[in-house]
């Protein structure tokens, strides 16, 4: 695609050098085979498009494509009669770029132009309106940014969204332009950053194409751009946007920005600018709550497949309150911990690493979890396995067959033989005279069922912490 797009550019700037019948004659199919700073290689269609090129018109190429690249040092040319496959889609037809100049109609650029400020990487196809949770500080920029997705062009113009670091506005920007596009698909719509405006804008002044660059954002019909803190203290990238903003503005196109502060607050901002951002509506984003923060941990735990027992998500959201990220930094952790050690999360476990990470203090956290608990003999597990379970010691430990307390047993034993290190013989003494076999296929049974039973494994790191061990 950018070989294409310089391409075209060399091409429309070489016409406007040279004689119309002689760029007629003289210039058929072509395309670039080899693009760098210093060097450009083309392949055309015929020996004697080549040697007339090369005898002719090299200055006026040369000066053509040194506006595209401007470190350009040698160009040449190399006979491909392969142009003329139709399947070769990145050749262009000099006669079909001359006769669509005459009447300044420009399809192909257009389109190559269109995709490439809407076919963006930067945009998600995730974020939409099922997966955006939806909390009392933010109703007002989610019922705002729905009603410009219904009707752009007609609601809220520009409309400005701000609030702190990680609070969905990205969420709802992207949102925003997978709604619109998949709603007027024959429009322009647009997703940057500041960022990447900012890389353009570098890159245009460099190539000396900043009225191209102009051209470009005039044709969208609907600008969204995200984290505009980031133009801060860049004056001319500041008056470059103002110059697009005013020209997308009186020709009612739909404008949408996020920032991390209100307008008014936006001191390395050009005041010009600044006033231009409150010409529409300004809508915030507050911190979610702790309903909010409970829902968005186990939304996000059911989109990956991972479960996350209530009392440790509740605690998690109680105690993670600055944003949506540390929210999901800190389940990423737990997802961590489970597929490298085996580890599910239990409220214990959770809570210490949370206190390391100093999101919470020993009183927060100390007061919710049980007591370290010494153990001094096999009893001691079984009776914790057995209050675990709200079964008796002796359903345990006799030889009784009914499903409910095999599960209780194999985990005694698994625990007994793993964390106590006790031979297979003593366990099996332990539990009725089982002999070695027993034991053994009882503690591999368990170890296969912990690798497919994410509850059971909860359950067994439950006992475990509770234990200490």
């Amino acid at each position: 695609m950018q070989k294409l797009y310089k391409l075209k550019n060399i091409i429309i700037n070489v016409q406007d050098t040279i004689k119309k019948q002689d760029f007629l004659v003289y210039f058929r199919k072509i395309t670039i085979v080899e693009l760098s700073d210093k060097e450009i290689v083309f392949w055309v269609v015929s020996s004697f498009m080549k040697d007339n090129l090369e005898a002719k018109f090299y200055n006026n190429i040369f000066d053509a494509a040194k506006l595209e690249n401007r470190d350009l040092e040698k160009i040449s040319f190399i006979v491909d009669n392969n142009i003329d496959n139709p399947s070769n889609t990145d050749v262009v037809d000099c006669s079909k770029i001359s006769n669509n100049k005459k009447n300044k109609v420009w399809p192909d650029w257009e389109k190559i132009i269109y995709q490439e400020i809407t076919n963006s990487k930067s945009v998600n196809d995730r974020y939409n309106l099922s997966n955006f949770i939806v909390w009392s500080d933010s109703q007002l920029a989610y019922s705002a940014c729905e009603a410009v997705c219904r009707n752009p062009w007609k609601s809220y113009n520009p409309l400005y969204i701000y609030g702190d670091v990680w609070l969905w506005k990205t969420h709802l920007l992207q949102w925003a332009w997978n709604e619109i596009i998949k709603k007027f698909k024959d429009k322009k719509i647009v997703y940057t950053t500041a960022d990447k405006f900012i890389t353009e804008y570098v890159s245009a002044v460099k190539k000396r194409s900043i009225e191209r660059l102009r051209q470009k954002y005039r044709e969208v019909d609907v600008l969204i751009i995200d984290d505009v803190q980031f133009l801060a203290k860049k004056e001319q990238t500041q008056n470059e946007l103002y110059n697009i903003f005013n020209i997308l503005y009186e020709s009612s196109k739909q404008i949408i920005i996020s920032w991390d502060r209100a307008p008014k607050e936006l001191e390395n901002l050009e005041p010009r600018l600044r006033s231009r951002f409150e010409w529409g509506i300004t809508v915030d984003i507050g911190r979610p709550d702790f309903e909010t923060r409970l829902a968005i941990l186990q939304e996000k735990a059911r989109g990956n497949e991972f479960m996350i027992p209530q009392d440790v998500a509740e605690f998690v959201a109680a105690n993670v309150t600055e944003n949506v990220r540390e929210l999901e930094w800190v389940l990423n952790q737990m997802i961590a911990e489970y597929e490298l050690k085996g580890n599910t999360p239990t409220l214990p476990r959770i809570a210490e690493k949370l206190k390391k990470l100093s999101f919470t203090t020993d009183i927060l956290w100390s007061s919710k979890i049980t007591h370290k608990t010494t153990i001094r003999s096999y009893e001691d597990i079984i009776k914790k396995v057995s209050d675990h379970y709200g079964i008796e010691v002796e359903w345990i430990t006799w030889q009784n067959r009914k499903k409910e307390f095999m599960i209780p047993r194999q985990v005694s034993m698994y625990l007994l033989k793993t964390k106590m290190h006790y031979t297979y013989e003593r366990i099996g003494n332990i539990f009725s005279g089982r002999n070695h076999a027993a034991v053994l296929y009882s503690c591999n049974k368990l170890e296969w069922l912990l690798k497919k039973d994410q509850w059971l494994l909860h359950e067994v790191n439950v006992i475990r912490d509770s234990m200490w061990i």
